[in-house]
């Protein structure tokens, strides 16, 4: 039976862990050619050997999001290595912890962290679009999927600059989608509530009972759960689908 992406490359960015590297080997089992890209490369070549092992294609990559020039050579050594671009799950971000920033309220924020935030989590996402798009339409069309999240959807205490970035994160994803139809390119996103990560490691032990007692499906997701999105939103299946934003969170924001 081929699978839903059978004949495809793509190319996912923060693919070493968590949802990134679930997403990869969901793409890689349905088919796709996989390059995968992370800032930290070991995590990056870690992914590329399950997906290797498991008898799929995949390249690792490292570079950062922020530096145009290392996303151009992510974008051209998928292109090289597999002739092509065909789909792209720009991933990569980080949280507020990762910035000296957590618990803290608005005026808080330090001017650096906050700059931080938004150079990774929404320049980071442009800048792959930006970069990403000329391959594509190279194809004659192609699939973006960015990852916002339920912050990009609601206010979220003590993450001001995280909830900014993913907001506009989602009006990006609809723009492009509007700019770029007649092109055959969809732009969506997808909307993680909270999934159990290596992000979300102290979250969950500080306020799972909190959190899966307010969550309808009385639990913390799984990166599969946003792996199968996504590896969905790229394939023809979902050829009607575009500018959208998928909240995948177990029901969480319809509380």
């Amino acid at each position: 039976m081929a699978g839903l992406l059978d004949g495809k490359v793509a190319l996912v960015t923060g693919g070493g862990n968590g949802i990134g590297r679930e997403t990869a080997l969901v793409m890689a089992r349905e088919g796709a050619r996989v390059a995968v890209a992370d800032y930290e490369a070991n995590n990056a070549q870690e992914t590329v050997a399950l997906i290797n092992g498991a008898g799929g294609q995949a390249l690792s990559l490292s570079g950062d999001v922020t530096k145009a020039a290392d996303v151009q050579a992510m974008v051209d050594a998928a292109v090289t290595a597999y002739g092509r671009l065909d789909c792209a799950f720009n991933n990569a971000g980080i949280a507020p912890w990762q910035v000296d920033a957590r618990g803290l309220l608005t005026h808080e924020w330090s001017e650096a962290s906050f700059d931080r935030m938004i150079e990774v989590n929404l320049k980071g996402v442009w800048l792959c679009m930006k970069l990403e798009i000329p391959a594509m339409l190279a194809n004659g069309g192609g699939a973006i999927v960015n990852t916002a999240s339920i912050a990009g959807l609601v206010g979220l205490m003590t993450a001001s600059a995280y909830v900014a970035a993913k907001h506009a994160v989602i009006g990006l994803t609809k723009t492009a989608a509007m700019e770029y139809a007649q092109h055959g390119i969809r732009v969506n996103a997808v909307c993680p509530g909270f999934i159990a990560t290596r992000m979300t490691q102290q979250t969950q032990e500080e306020r799972a009972d909190a959190i899966t007692g307010r969550t309808p499906l009385g639990r913390f997701g799984e990166p599969n759960d946003i792996a199968e999105m996504v590896a969905y939103l790229c394939s023809g299946r979902a050829k009607y689908i575009t500018g959208a934003a998928y909240e995948v969170d177990g029901g969480w924001t319809a509380t």
